[in-house]
């Protein structure tokens, strides 16, 4: 944040309008004006004659940049483009599905259905298989049945990472082509 300005929440930035300017001397710009040093007292005037406003836009240089403009355009404009930006940003669906390390092969087929259906609707699936209690045991079989599962995924999704421990959880997540 440079001195002069304001952030607010909605991450936009406030700057100075008219008499909110504090430097004594200020460089004048806008359309169809020379650019040039001049009081701040006959930056105000040229502004108001155009019926726009003197917003500061360059609070550090020397002497502040200020710009004569439609100050409620401009924000409007602003905002306009931040919620064209927001509105273009990908978002980002993971769904979970929790295997098993004792699965049978006709849950194993169903779970695999499902998780395909998932990619072929553009959505990132997390694996997950619990070692709890006496599971514990397989973990090798837990392993294996992940990796058995990954491959049978491998022409509709790729994996991000592979699989990793965490605790008595073993997890993968998988993504989209």
């Amino acid at each position: 944040m440079t001195k002069g300005e304001n952030i607010r929440k909605d991450k936009t930035v406030e700057l100075r309008v008219n008499e909110e300017i504090r430097a004594k001397k200020v460089r004048i710009v806008g359309e169809g004006i020379e650019p040039r040093i001049v009081k701040i007292d006959e930056a105000l005037d040229l502004s108001e004659e155009a019926g726009l406003d003197l917003v500061e836009i360059s609070p550090n240089a020397d002497p502040p940049v200020c710009k004569i403009m439609d100050y409620s355009k401009f924000k409007f404009e602003q905002k306009k483009h931040m919620d064209r930006i927001r509105s273009n940003a990908k978002k980002k669906i993971v769904k979970e599905v929790k295997l098993g390390p004792k699965m049978a092969i006709g849950d194993f087929n169903t779970k695999l259905l499902i998780v395909r259906n998932f990619l072929k609707q553009k959505k990132s699936v997390k694996l997950s298989m619990a070692f709890y209690g006496r599971l514990i045991r397989y973990k090798e079989n837990g392993v294996e049945l992940m990796n058995k599962f990954i491959t049978e995924l491998s022409d509709v999704g790729e994996m991000e990472f592979p699989p990793k421990t965490e605790g008595k959880n073993y997890f993968t997540l998988i993504n989209y082509i």
